[in-house]
């Protein structure tokens, strides 16, 4: 097979674009992008060699290379630069049909070149392979669902299309099957001609025209979709939004222009994949992108080169979106790209980033988004997964505001599971729920039950797919469940959660913000009171240990055991709050304060980065919020 190149898939796809100005590339990339991305037929072998620079060079041969459908009946993919994601990472390579030998080799540290090796008894498409072998290198669960549909791209390979569960890809006509139904969506490349088929026989329930970036809905306008488990924040960090950050700038140039000289390797085709791996590394170092006046020549085009930039956490100083491109955009991230950033505070850029990235997501992100699409057909498709909400306290004044803090979540799919710990249910509480429109339901348990035991009852009463847990004195922003349920889809890991970075000392009156592990990365810890996993991972290590305290801890250690990998996201959107006593672990107040970078009187609103009031001015960076907003900002150390 021959190199795969960028340059070489989009000679005649009207335009480039390049990013310039960025910082120099990390040692791992400089490795990366030495080593690049290649697939190779082994001489005298039937086989392929894949050599990848870095793990998101492997992904991208996934969205863009077509010689990834010729089959093969063995395979080395090779990985130049890898990185475990948790310690003690044992890969295993996914479900691949007629497999008759595999192997896989990881580095000893942890660190390295990485390898699978694969030989089947039949030859399948190199896609299917690299598919399965990614899957060896990191974590790939899907979001857990009770019903989902089968997806088929026929004469196209959509960029927004490899992390969909259940998606394959035909170059001919569909296979058909006498059983059952074979396809449940076909997305068509409308430029391409299908073999006809007879009417009272067609092989799936909707067939969706689809481009590159985009399909068709019902109504026939055009919506955008990203692949979220390829574009996504991963990586972003804290000091990408301090002044001394460094922009990123934007160039597109028309077809036909006259090109400069400078390297190819930076120039991308309008209506290619998107964002390549290289790319991807250079935005998580910088704080954004500023956009050049933009032109609704290529539309489409134009509309999800910004959708993705806006999804890795990069800001967008965009001067003005033109009327095609603005109308592909979803209303809730077109307003915030088209809303002046804010200045001076890195606190509310940071803030701002997490608003945008969450709501390329929501609005683009095929796995949230096609489901809409497909709604007039698969109706039941569109909900989101249902999640879970527990709440297990035995103090009774905690109960409103905890409640409220559910009720207020602006997550559609959410039930609320109260444990009432050895306590009555207060009048006014009652009320609250009556009125909430949530679905909900109260566990009573004995005062005298262990906590984890009471958990454990609380979750045994869950309908949700995914269950979450809320502590009943802490503060949550209502956007909270919305950033764990897009942080388990983009990760692909079985836990995720968010860090104590904000923390309220309750009798001092200020805020803190402190390190708290990696935030937009894997780890060890994430805070208990932010876990949110699949109810059948939580059950398949045991569930909640029948403890009386410290029960988050040994439920992450039950699943650490097991494989599991944990993500923790950004830190918006949750403030621990400490008081004088109470605390199973409680190194006291001077702690914090002398482990702080950042300090704030009362509690900042931006740090719970909800969607702003109506009305608002467009650069205050004050999100909506019950508590006392920021007056002065003390930084303590770097």
């Amino acid at each position: 097979m021959p190199k795969a190149t960028t340059e070489s898939r989009g000679a005649n796809a009207g335009g480039t674009w390049r990013l310039v100005n960025g910082p120099p590339p990390v040692l791992s990339e400089r490795l990366g992008r030495l080593v690049g991305l290649r697939t190779l037929r082994i001489p005298g072998s039937r086989g392929v060699l894949v050599l990848a620079g870095t793990l998101d060079r492997l992904r991208d041969l996934l969205t863009e290379y077509p010689e990834t459908l010729t089959p093969t009946s063995r395979a080395r993919i090779v990985v130049a630069y890898w990185r475990s994601p948790r310690s003690g990472w044992s890969g295993r390579i996914g479900p691949l049909d007629h497999l008759v030998r595999q192997r896989v080799a990881l580095p000893r540290l942890g660190r390295g070149p990485a390898t699978v090796r694969v030989r089947l008894r039949r030859p399948v498409p190199l896609r299917d392979i690299v598919r399965a072998s990614v899957e060896a290198f990191g974590p790939a669960r899907p979001l857990p669902a009770p019903v989902s549909a089968s997806l088929t791209s026929q004469g196209g390979l959509p960029a927004y299309l490899p992390g969909q569960l259940g998606a394959a890809v035909v170059a001919g006509e569909l296979p058909l099957s006498t059983d059952i139904r074979a396809h449940d969506v076909v997305l068509r490349d409308p430029r391409v001609a299908q073999p006809g088929e007879p009417a009272e026989d067609h092989p799936y329930a909707v067939a969706v025209p689809a481009g590159r970036h985009d399909v068709q809905g019902p109504d026939g306008g055009t919506v955008v979709l990203v692949d979220a488990r390829r574009i996504n924040p991963r990586g972003r960090r804290a000091s990408s939004y301090q002044p001394e950050a460094a922009t990123l700038r934007l160039e597109l140039e028309a077809r036909g222009r006259a090109r400069r000289a400078r390297s190819e390797a930076d120039r991308h085709p309008l209506g290619g994949a998107g964002l390549d791996a290289a790319t991807l590394a250079a935005l998580r170092l910088v704080k954004g992108v500023d956009c050049p006046p933009l032109t609704d020549e290529r539309p489409v085009d134009t509309a999800a080169l910004l959708v993705q930039l806006a999804m890795t956490g990069a800001l967008l100083r965009v001067p003005e979106l033109p009327p095609r491109v603005a109308g592909l955009i979803q209303p809730e991230l077109r307003e915030l790209l088209t809303t002046p950033l804010p200045t001076g505070d890195p606190l509310a850029l940071e803030s701002r980033s997490v608003r945008q990235r969450r709501a390329a997501m929501r609005g683009h992100a095929a796995g949230f988004a096609l489901p809409r699409v497909t709604a007039d057909a698969l109706p039941e498709l569109r909900r989101p997964p249902s999640v879970s909400a527990i709440l297990a306290t035995r103090r009774a004044e905690m109960l409103a505001g905890a409640v409220k803090a559910i009720i207020d979540q602006t997550y559609p799919e959410l039930e609320l599971i109260l444990c009432l710990h050895g306590i009555e249910l207060p009048a006014e509480v009652a009320t609250m729920l009556a009125e909430s429109g949530r679905p909900y339901e109260i566990v009573p348990v004995p005062g005298s039950t262990g906590f984890g035991a009471a958990l454990g009852e609380a979750t045994r009463r869950a309908r949700g797919s995914l269950v979450t847990k809320f502590d009943d004195d802490d503060s949550y922003g209502i956007e909270h469940v919305w950033d764990l349920v897009l942080a388990r889809h983009y990760s692909g890991a079985t836990l995720v959660g968010k860090g104590t970075e904000f923390v309220f000392l309750e009798t001092l009156g200020v805020t803190v913000r402190r390190p708290s592990g990696v935030p937009e990365s894997t780890g060890e810890m994430v805070a208990g009171g932010t876990m949110l996993l699949a109810r059948g991972d939580l059950e398949a290590v045991g569930g909640w240990r029948p403890v009386p305290r410290s029960v988050d801890y040994g439920v992450i250690e039950r699943l650490r055991r097991d494989g599991a990998v944990i993500y923790r996201t950004h830190p918006f959107g949750y403030v621990y709050h400490r008081r004088e006593s109470g605390h199973t672990w409680d190194p006291g107040q001077q702690y914090f304060l002398d482990t702080a970078f950042a300090r704030w009187p009362g509690i900042p609103v931006e740090a719970f980065a909800d969607p702003e009031p109506a009305g608002a001015e467009a650069a205050s960076g004050a999100p909506q919020g019950e508590s006392a907003p920021s007056t002065d900002t003390v930084h303590t150390g770097a």
